[in-house]
C-alpha cells in the first residue's frame, strides 16, 4: 500500500519503520521528529495525505488531530482510510469521522496499547472503532505493527476501550502501590507479598507482570528507577480523558475520579513528571495516613 504517517515520534517513528521495513512505500511528516530509514520525507501534512491507500496519525490531543484532520481531508482520494493512533478524546474521534464519512474516507480510531517498546517490536494491540470495510483495510497493517487488533465498533469505540482499559490501569497501579508500602509497614516481605498476591485473587497485570516494587517479579520500569515505559503523565492524560467520558454520558466512577486525583497531584506537585506511573510506590512510601 502507498501509506501516509503524520506523526513520527516515539511511538510514530517505530511504527512508521515497521511498516517501511514491510515492503510499503510510507510517506512521512512531522514539525520536529525526523523521519526514520525507509520513509519519505514529505513538506507538509496535506503532501503526506495525497494519493495514498492509508493515512495514518499518532498526535498528542483531540485538539491537534482535528487541526490535522481539516488540513489533510480535502488531499485524501476518496475510498482512502483515515487511521487515526493516537489516545484522543472521543468527541473528537467521533468528530473527525463524520467529517471523513463526508468525503467518502474510511475513518478509524485506533488507540494503542504496549507503549514505546511495543511499537519497536511491532507487538502493539490496537482498539478499533470504525466501518467493518475501514477495519478489513487496516487490519493487514495492524498485523505489521502489532499482535493485536480488536474491533469494538462504531466510531469513537476504540477511544472508549482504550480510555476504559486505563482507567482500571491506573487505579489498579494505585491499589498495588498502596498495598505494597502497607505490607512494608506491617513488617510483611515484599516477595512474600507478591508471591501470594500474584497467585491469589488479588493479582493483577500491575502486580504480575508490571510490580512497581525493584527487584521483585518480572522486570519493569522499577527496577530501572522508574524510568517511563509509560509515564504518570501519560497515564494522567487518559484518566482525565476517562472522566471528561464519564461527564458527558452521565457515569459514576468514583475510583477513576481519585486516581485522576492522585496521578494529578503525583505529576504536578509532587515530581512525579518524567517517572514511571508505577512511582506512585515511592509516593505512598513516604506518606503516612492522612
Amino acid at each position: 500500500m502507498k501509506i501516509g504517517f503524520i506523526g513520527l515520534g516515539n511511538m510514530g517513528g517505530p511504527m512508521a519503520a515497521n511498516l517501511a521495513t514491510a515492503g510499503h512505500a510510507v510517506t512521512g511528516f512531522d514539525l520536529t521528529a525526523p523521519c526514520p530509514e525507509g520513509v519519505t520525507v514529505a513538506s507538509n501534512a496535506a503532501e503526506c495525505a495525497t494519493d495514498v491507500d492509508v493515512l495514518i496519525t499518532m498526535l498528542p490531543n483531540g485538539a491537534i488531530l482535528r487541526s490535522v484532520a481539516n488540513e489533510v481531508m480535502p488531499a485524501l482520494k476518496s475510498g482512502a482510510a483515515f487511521l487515526d493512533c493516537s489516545t484522543v478524546d472521543v468527541e473528537s474521534a467521533r468528530a473527525v469521522a463524520d467529517q471523513a464519512n463526508a468525503a467518502d474516507v474510511l475513518a478509524l480510531d485506533a488507540p494503542v496499547s504496549g507503549g514505546i517498546g511495543g511499537a519497536v517490536a511491532g507487538t502493539l494491540t490496537f482498539m478499533v472503532g470504525g466501518s467493518d470495510a475501514g477495519f478489513s483495510l487496516a487490519k493487514p497493517l495492524f498485523d505489521i505493527m502489532g499482535q493485536k487488533s480488536v474491533h469494538c465498533g462504531p466510531s469513537g469505540n476504540g477511544q472508549a476501550a482504550k480510555i476504559c482499559n486505563n482507567m482500571i490501569l491506573g487505579a489498579t497501579m494505585v491499589a498495588t502501590c498502596e498495598s505494597i508500602a502497607l505490607a512494608d509497614k506491617l513488617g510483611l516481605d515484599r516477595q512474600a507479598l507478591f508471591d501470594v498476591v500474584s497467585t491469589s485473587s488479588g493479582s493483577s497485570w500491575s502486580m504480575n507482570t508490571y510490580c512497581p516494587a525493584p527487584g521483585i517479579g518480572p522486570q519493569s520500569p522499577s527496577d530501572n528507577d522508574y524510568t517511563p515505559g509509560f509515564a504518570a503523565d501519560l497515564m494522567l492524560k487518559d484518566l482525565r480523558l476517562s472522566q471528561q467520558a464519564a461527564q458527558s454520558v452521565d457515569a459514576d466512577t468514583p475510583m477513576g475520579k481519585r486516581a485522576t486525583e492522585l496521578y494529578a497531584s503525583f505529576v504536578e506537585d509532587e515530581g512525579g513528571n518524567g517517572r514511571d506511573f508505577s512511582a506512585m510506590l515511592p509516593r505512598f512510601e513516604k506518606r503516612g495516613r492522612t
